[in-house]
């Protein structure tokens, strides 16, 4: 480049040169006018073609020129050939993409900063029913019309996938789960969870049909256990044990059998619509008398520090349910003398409730899955605290029901302390119709 611009400077020189010798020849300037008016009508012709190479599609065959211009064709000829390399490559990563795309089964959405349908793969179309380029551009949330959905996607928190029903075909179930990128962007997988819905409501089906099945012959071993530990004599104490153990034992399954059914209750059922002001504090006092008469033995410091007008909208049974296995829990995993504390405070944030103990805790590797129906830490548990292991699993449903969620905090050796917290909408303002 430097070479040719020196060139070209020799060459301006040389054609400076030549025109003031003959305008000093011919004792006159038109010469020199003349000369620079032919350099500046040859360069404008250049950058005239110039102009036309540049706006073609193809950019090749440039003009054929020399010295500076020639040059400057030579190299921008480079970076277009270059740039074509580079866009055929990227082309081809793009297909190559968009192919690998479309060969998963799971459906694939790209939505932009607005919600506007950017991209979808073919089995989103076939999951949801888009037509290419009729549906590209248009809001998402016009194409699914679900209130869910649309409540999801709106409210910016993505951590749990939501399930709903293809707008296509009623008999699909899909799981949609959202991840942001970018600058608002968001990506959007669509899996076909039909089987796993109908293996889950075969399961549901299956345990409320049995649990229901046994209730009544249950309920009559039950009572014929009572009667005969009623009139066996103490002193036919090999008989009588038998009998004690086998009321324990009944007593452990009607109390799994009841627990059975409440959570294939809360699971395939709506929360009604029609909840009332529970009074926690009387709901929690009560439990907390219950709780100082179990744990008799073990001498139990057990606080409560609930104000008096503390109330929640929500089902009393269901939080009734909830509020004593928590507070039975701690009970039967805190160690003689222990504390027990029972606190409800409000905040901004919504209502809470805490129980916490000063027992052996637990393992934090154990606790995601402590909601898991029949999960135990430690399996040797069962036996010495007679529980069904479906505890947890009734709260957090019953949390969920009144659009809350379970918080567990444990340490090995320093105790557990697990938090119910509702959202702002269930608390009451002012007292209305009270139950607890």
């Amino acid at each position: 480049m430097k070479a040719s611009l020196a060139r070209e400077f020799n060459r301006l020189l040389l054609l400076s040169g030549i025109a003031v010798a003959a305008s000093v020849a011919l004792s006159s300037l038109w010469p020199l006018i003349i000369a620079l008016i032919a350099y500046i009508y040859w360069s404008t012709t250049q950058l005239f073609q110039l102009y036309q190479w540049l706006v073609r599609e193809d950019h090749i065959e440039p003009p054929d020129s020399s010295g500076l211009w020639g040059e400057l064709y030579t190299r921008l000829e480079h970076l277009f050939r270059k740039e074509q390399r580079a866009r055929g490559d990227l082309q081809g990563i793009i297909s190559r993409a968009q192919e690998s795309v479309n060969a998963l089964a799971d459906g694939v959405i790209l939505i932009d900063q607005n919600g506007y349908l950017e991209y979808f793969n073919q089995a989103a179309a076939g999951f949801l029913g888009f037509r290419r380029y009729k549906d590209e551009g248009q809001p998402l949330t016009n194409l699914i019309r679900h209130p869910s959905f649309t409540a999801y996607l709106n409210s910016g928190v993505f951590k749990e996938p939501i399930d709903l029903v293809s707008p296509k075909d009623d008999n699909l179930e899909l799981q949609v789960q959202v991840t942001e990128f970018g600058e608002g962007d968001k990506l959007i997988l669509i899996r076909d969870v039909t089987r796993l819905h109908r293996l889950e409501q075969m399961r549901k089906d299956f345990v409320a049909n049995v649990s229901h099945e046994l209730k009544t012959p249950l309920t009559v071993l039950k009572g014929y256990l009572e009667t005969l530990l009623d009139v066996t004599p103490e002193e036919q104490t090999r008989l009588h044990r038998a009998l004690s153990q086998m009321n324990q034992q009944s007593l452990r399954m009607e109390a799994l059998v009841h627990d059975l059914l409440l959570l294939s209750r809360l699971e395939s059922t709506q929360a009604d619509d029609v909840q009332q002001a529970v009074l926690v504090h009387g709901m929690l006092n009560r439990m907390r008398e219950d709780a100082i008469s179990i744990s008799a033995d073990k001498h139990h410091q057990i606080e409560l520090d609930v104000p008096k007008e503390a109330r929640v909208i929500g089902h009393p049974a269901e939080l009734d349910s909830a509020f004593s296995n928590l507070i039975t829990n701690a009970v039967k995993y805190t160690p003689a003398n222990g504390v027990i504390k029972i606190r409800w405070w409000q905040d901004e944030k919504g209502a809470h409730l805490s129980v916490a103990d000063n027992g052996l805790g637990i393992d934090p590797r154990h606790i995601p899955r402590l909601t898991e129906r029949f999960y135990r830490p430690d399996n040797s548990r069962v036996t010495q605290t007679g529980g069904t292991g479906l505890g947890l699993a009734i709260v957090k449903h019953v949390l969920l029901r009144h659009n809350g969620s379970l918080e567990i905090q444990s340490a090995l050796g320093k105790g557990s302390t697990f938090t119910c917290h509702f959202p702002p909408e269930r608390l009451v303002s002012k007292p209305t119709a009270v139950a607890g």
